[in-house]
């Protein structure tokens, strides 16, 4: 059995997010979905809390009938030479690393995890940063799934 581990902010899940969620799943029998920098929230680049996070994630997988996932915040603690090891102590055993970040994977391989390159989809459209910008007043709706819209309008 192959866990892997998926590695992001998810500062909104979004469609490229799923998509992703979608192929590992393919890919490997279990997949642990760690909310990265999950203390940080309210701030331009984080605008949600790990809770919301985990909430939009969780809502969206059930409402895709997804199966054999879980979530797992992992807050950031600043330290390259630390990291690896803290994620390792917060989360459940995992084979495989996904992620698109460069310095994640360098500092999985490093640590002689294996990295596999996370798919990317459509990513000049699906992007956290142009999606959170869009938020201010443009209409980014569309650029994420159904349950994340309406979890966001349950809090307003």
């Amino acid at each position: 059995m192959t866990t892997a581990l998926l590695v992001g902010r998810f500062q909104p899940f979004h469609k490229g997010h799923l998509e992703v969620v979608k192929k590992i799943l393919e890919e490997c029998d279990y997949l642990i979905i760690a909310i990265g920098s999950s203390q940080y929230s309210r701030t331009q680049e984080n605008p949600f809390s790990g809770d919301e996070r985990e909430r939009m994630i969780y809502e969206t997988l059930k409402e895709e009938g997804l199966v054999d996932w879980e979530i797992v915040q992992v807050p950031d603690v600043h330290d390259n030479e630390k990291w690896v090891a803290h994620v390792q102590d917060i989360c459940p055993s995992f084979d495989v690393v996904y992620s698109g970040n460069p310095l994640t994977q360098k500092l999985f391989k490093e640590a002689g995890i294996q990295v596999r390159e996370q798919p990317m989809y459509d990513r000049n459209i699906y992007s956290g940063t142009r999606i959170r910008k869009m938020m201010k007043g443009d209409s980014w709706e569309g650029l994420v799934p159904d349950a994340v819209i309406k979890y966001l309008s349950s809090k307003s």
